[in-house]
């Protein structure tokens, strides 16, 4: 999903429980009232950055409340599994907005939770994915596979002698950019519709779940 202007940011995250927004880091975005979740000192935001907003709304919201959280793509693993319920159920009136110039970048729990909308001046999504040649050759044929291809595809992956699973993490995690960046630069909703299987795919296999068999059954 598309907007125009950053001044829509507000009114449209207003409709969801959480969205993320993908904008460039040069441009300013800013919630009237909102809380904001940013990086310390570490760069990272920490899981006690996101235990002192949650406890502030842990009481009963009266009116829109809205957390804002940039760059989203720092908030750290405990951080970001410390929001997931809040992320699944943040309450009538409480509203979370992730904004990121790397959607790729989020975990993929957050993205699954999440209304996803790219700002059309986000240039940055013309940059092309950056990773290993043979990890991006896969990732390519894995995103335009037909199921009857998912099996050799899966059998490849799953034969490298090392590092099976990092390896398989980072040709799901390439494929994710390529769908979102395809996404940005044709507005064809066929690369969109395909991001959340590989977003369960990254998932289960991060969470120890078998390689072979997720790289076919979630991508069918």
């Amino acid at each position: 999903m598309f907007f125009n202007s950053v001044d829509e940011i507000a009114s449209i995250a207003s409709k969801v429980g959480c969205a993320v927004f993908v904008v460039p880091s040069n441009k300013e975005v800013s919630i009237k009232n909102a809380l904001i979740l940013a990086p310390d000192t570490k760069s990272v935001i920490t899981i006690e950055q996101v235990r002192d907003v949650l406890g502030r709304l842990s009481v009963r919201q009266t009116s829109d409340v809205f957390v804002l959280i940039r760059p989203a793509e720092t908030l750290g693993i405990e951080a970001a599994n410390a929001m997931l319920k809040n992320l699944e159920e943040p309450g009538e009136k409480v509203h979370f907005v992730l904004v990121t110039d790397a959607p790729s970048q989020l975990l993929p729990t957050i993205l699954s939770r999440s209304a996803v909308y790219f700002l059309k001046e986000a240039r940055s999504l013309d940059s092309a994915v950056e990773a290993d040649k043979k990890v991006l050759d896969v990732a390519r044929r894995l995103v335009v596979a037909k199921p009857t291809e998912l099996p050799a595809l899966a059998e490849e992956v799953s034969k490298k002698k090392e590092g099976v699973r990092a390896y398989a993490l980072n040709v799901v995690g390439a494929a994710i950019e390529i769908l979102y960046k395809s996404y940005f630069k044709t507005e064809k909703d066929v690369f969109l519709n395909k991001i959340p299987k590989f977003l369960a795919c990254y998932e289960a296999i991060s969470n120890n779940g078998h390689v072979k068999l997720h790289l076919v059954a979630d991508l069918m």
